[in-house]
């Protein structure tokens, strides 16, 4: 997925610099966005992920 879209998602979404695992779940049903591409997006562009399910990211 282009990273101009997930930005997009997110701008509309709410999501500036952290988002919760939960919530990046909730975009990829949402939106049809493979979890590994938020997770490349997140890490490409500083957004910090939060409430981590697998308890990896606090």
């Amino acid at each position: 997925m282009e990273p101009e879209k997930i930005k997009s998602i997110f701008e509309t979404e709410g999501i500036i610099t952290e988002i919760q695992c939960p919530k990046a779940f909730e975009i990829s049903e949402k939106y049809g966005i493979s979890k590994m591409d938020i997770a490349k997006y997140c890490n490409t562009n500083n957004v910090k992920i939060r409430a981590c399910q697998l308890g990896c990211f606090k």
